[in-house]
């Protein structure tokens, strides 16, 4: 008995693969390859994670077909969700229910729960991976985890209402939008101080480094702009208008543009460029865009719509709207395996 390719789930008797052409033979090689593929695990459609946070659910999408294969129920008020840096792990911020719940990004299926985490709202971890830090919206403070055992190790007043959060490359601050004081923080991680707090825009929500480390960006949902500061020196250098209700940020994989969501209900989605600091495009996406993830391949940008209890996938090449995959009520966090980039 012959095996193929050294697998012993695929034997073939010697005489067959003989028998065999050369072409032939080739081709049944690869079809074995990809069946190899399928066993392993490593070729399957691919899953979408879209939180519903009305619901306390999530919507498992197979990002092939673009239908939804499952809802599960999670918690109340899941957020936001972030990968474990190793991406094993997908962790859902349950506010409400005070805990951080883990699913497998490949199955969907949950892992473990970890309970006593108050109010999370936003997470992140620093690049560094030393420190994991949570807001919690409601309560107005920000709080500082080891985030190997999810330990508290620091807790700083955030006032009033602490949204988005996003770190200095060098690990050294985390930045954190104060969406009802209309201000950005920054927080040294070393001494686990406030370090300063600064006034921008209305209604502050995302906020992202951009690459070359130099700038903070500033969605300003009550102005419909992106704030450029100059954080070292707490300068603000320039707004730059995009639409109605800017919100949030997703790179688009070129270390250089990022989409901005503006949350309307006719809502729109925007590229800005961090080089010349303009925005190059903008797209429509009804229904209030919130969160975003770009495919792998530069093609697809999938993004929530918190008005519309749907998942919008904007096709990048044709520059429209590709297809509305129905979800559940305020659906916010979205998160798949083959992306382009989270920061």
């Amino acid at each position: 008995m012959t095996f193929i390719l050294g697998h012993p789930l695929l034997p073939l008797p010697a005489v067959m693969i003989d028998c065999l052409s050369t072409s032939f033979r080739r081709l049944a090689a690869s079809l074995l390859l990809l069946l190899l593929l399928c066993v392993n695990g490593t070729a399957d459609a691919g899953l979408a994670i879209a939180l519903n946070s009305a619901d306390g659910t999530i919507s498992l999408i197979d990002t092939e077909t673009y239908t939804v294969t499952d809802k599960v129920t999670v918690c109340k008020e899941p957020h936001h969700l972030i990968p474990t840096p190793d991406e094993k792990s997908i962790i859902v911020a349950c506010a409400a229910a005070n805990q951080l719940v883990f699913f497998d990004p490949s199955t969907g299926r949950e892992q473990k729960r970890v309970r006593n985490i108050s109010d999370p709202y936003q997470l992140g971890y620093s690049p560094d991976r030393k420190w994991f830090v949570a807001t919690s919206l409601r309560l107005d403070r920000v709080d500082l985890y080891d985030p190997t055992d999810f330990t508290l190790k620091g807790r700083l007043p955030a006032p009033r209402a602490p949204s988005h959060i996003a770190f200095d490359h060098a690990s050294e601050f985390v930045f954190v939008t104060l969406q009802d004081s209309n201000e950005v923080m920054a927080i040294h991680l070393g001494t686990q101080k406030i370090a300063w707090v600064m006034p921008v825009g209305r209604t502050p929500a995302g906020i992202v480094m951009s690459p070359d480390n130099r700038y903070l960006l500033v969605a300003s949902m009550g102005e419909g702009v992106v704030e450029v500061i100059e954080w070292r020196f707490q300068k603000s250098v320039k707004k730059v208008a995009t639409d109605t209700a800017t919100h949030n940020f997703q790179p688009k994989g070129d270390r250089r543009h990022f989409f901005v969501s503006n949350r309307s209900v006719n809502g729109s989605i925007s590229l800005f460029d961090t080089r010349t600091m303009t925005v190059v495009e903008k797209y429509d996406v009804p229904g209030g865009p919130d969160d975003m993830l770009v495919r792998a391949d530069g093609k697809e940008l999938w993004a929530t719509a918190r008005f519309a209890r749907k998942v919008q996938v904007l096709d990048l090449d044709s520059k429209t709207l590709k297809v509305s995959i129905p979800v559940g009520s305020s659906p916010h966090g979205v998160f798949f395996l083959n992306h382009a980039g989270l920061r």
